[in-house]
């Protein structure tokens, strides 16, 4: 599988990420690489770090290159990169990740690969827009359709709102990816994350302090607590997801121009999205991704 997410404004990238190598790392995901979809200038360093502390530290990382406006906004990436051990010294030396996409999935079984992203479409729409190159002769649209199975994305409130990975920076993303996408994609709207709670004491309590995991949440909010929206999309890749979790499919998410999105009921289409079961206790979520956070 291949992550893209912009691990910049919130902290539940970090955690997101460090669920998916202790995940790769027990043999139950392969993560084939890290997309950068952010205007952070020390976003991708810090997921360096995470990859590192994890044992992979060859893990591929692809970034934005030659974006204007780039800038250290974060509360925790610029320290984190600077206070752990990571491979990359500098963004030069990382592949751009519309390429990086093209190299993962040219070099990936037919039908096998699933595509998480947890931050803003900015790049995936740049990888279903690109030609073919020394990969692979097909363009981007044609070699998703080949080599994926399925998107899981983190956007979107269900079933009608207005949330920020679809409206902030790049809605015109949001709608073409949205529009242009053939295969299966499970949608993780903002209503599910917001109420389950993670990243407080209970985690200080269980994960090293030399963590760049626990540094992060310590310089977020020190571990008052924060909604795991992108840990959800990430525990959909686990069997325990169908315990927690009802998909809806009877319709298609349909975006505005200005990120807003809607659920229409009709035929069953290629779109689904998730809500709790009524009986889920999301107190018992939350330990679970907490404790999936632990190498």
């Amino acid at each position: 599988m291949i992550v893209d997410l912009d691990i910049d404004s919130d902290v539940d990238d970090v955690s997101a990420l460090a669920m998916l190598h202790t995940m790769h790392n027990k043999g139950q995901i392969d993560l084939l690489g890290v997309i950068i979809t952010s205007d952070d200038s020390s976003a991708a360093f810090c997921a360096d770090v995470i990859n590192t502390y994890y044992g992979n530290p060859k893990m591929p990382i692809g970034i934005l290159k030659n974006q204007a406006g780039v800038r250290n906004h974060s509360k925790y990436t610029s320290k984190v990169a600077s206070e752990f051990p990571r491979r990359h010294k500098h963004l030069k030396r990382m592949q751009e990740a519309r390429s990086l996409y093209r190299r993962l999935l040219a070099n990936s079984p037919d039908g096998s690969v699933v595509i998480v992203t947890i931050g803003h479409l900015t790049n995936l729409q740049g990888l279903l827009q690109s030609p073919g190159d020394r990969y692979s002769r097909l363009g981007g649209l044609a070699l998703v359709n080949k080599k994926v199975s399925k998107w899981i994305c983190m956007g979107g409130q269900f079933p009608e709102g207005k949330e920020a990975n679809f409206y902030r920076p790049d809605p015109a993303s949001t709608v073409y990816c949205i529009d242009t996408w053939t295969l299966p994609v499970v949608f993780a709207g903002w209503e599910v994350g917001e109420k389950i709670i993670t990243g407080g004491d209970y985690l200080k309590g269980i994960i090293e302090s030399s963590s760049p995991v626990y540094r992060a949440y310590e310089l977020y909010n020190n571990f008052k607590g924060r909604a795991s929206w992108d840990q959800v999309a990430v525990l959909l890749l686990t069997k325990e997801a169908d315990e927690y979790f009802d998909y809806i499919a009877d319709g298609t998410c349909v975006v505005a121009g200005d990120g807003s999105n809607k659920w229409v009921k009709g035929s069953s289409s290629n779109h689904s999205y998730i809500r709790l079961k009524p009986e889920t206790n999301v107190n018992v979520i939350a330990r679970f991704i907490d404790d999936m956070v632990v190498k």
